[in-house]
């Protein structure tokens, strides 16, 4: 159980952690995903934090050796409509607050939200660049530099245009026994992805961060390439909100 400014957030409790590390011990799966990877949950600590107060999981995968993260507020076990939001590791954003991307904003204002409500997590994929690493995505950078957009960089570099995939993620909230979510995203293609997976998802949040004249290009591309639901990137943004708006996943 860990506090918070506004009283107690009845988090995991001992015997919930001790649980879930007695129960994930020795766990080992076929995995799932293209990869085929099976985590586990290795450990578990209070993270009290500028966002609010939080546990984070930290999980190991048995093919690749990548450590992944959950950032819980409140008990998740076995509740319903917990809301997640999948971060991608950006080190260029979220370390070094770089203004090409929204990784940052989306990253804090992600947390922000989760550490107001009674239950949430953030999951921290460790997935750099679309998936092609750090310094593929510089590589990335610096043909952008010379004109190609986000989509036709990867491609230019031997990738497909985006290789993230969310099986680890699924894998990680049926790990926490979450029941369903309202998953904080703009990407339609996560939300495919781990319905495919068997994770019940009830509402999308949306997470739109006013653009800056160094990723207006870039957040255009993703709206236009990828299919994400920026509602108008040219067109004007709505500032972040206190309250996200909830859609309904028909």
């Amino acid at each position: 159980m860990i506090e918070s400014s506004k009283g107690i957030n009845r988090g995991l409790t001992k015997k919930d952690i001790k649980d879930l590390i007695n129960e994930d011990k020795d766990h080992e799966c076929d995995g799932i995903g293209r990869d085929k990877i099976c985590v586990r949950i290795v450990a578990i600590a209070d993270l009290p934090s500028q966002h609010g107060q939080f546990q984070t999981v930290a999980f190991y995968n048995n093919r690749d050796n990548k450590e992944h993260a959950a950032l819980l507020h409140g008990n998740v076990i076995n509740q319903e409509d917990v809301i997640v939001r999948l971060h991608s590791e950006c080190l260029t954003g979220d370390v070094f607050g770089s203004l090409r991307c929204d990784c940052h904003d989306q990253l804090t204002s992600a947390l922000s939200t989760i550490g107001k409500s009674k239950a949430g997590i953030l999951i921290y994929l460790r997935q750099e660049g679309r998936g092609i690493g750090f310094i593929n995505k510089i590589k990335a950078y610096a043909l952008q530099e010379e004109g190609l957009d986000t989509k036709e960089a990867n491609i230019a570099l031997g990738f497909r245009d985006d290789e993230r995939e969310y099986s680890v993620a699924a894998h990680i909230i049926r790990s926490l026994k979450i029941r369903s979510v309202r998953l904080m995203t703009n990407n339609p293609h996560k939300i495919t992805d781990l319905e495919q997976y068997g994770i019940k998802i009830t509402e999308r949040i949306p997470l739109v961060i006013k653009p800056n004249k160094y990723n207006r290009f870039y957040l255009e591309t993703k709206e236009k390439e990828f299919g994400h639901l920026l509602e108008g990137v040219a067109k004007r943004f709505q500032e972040q909100m206190d309250i996200p708006l909830f859609k309904k996943i028909k």
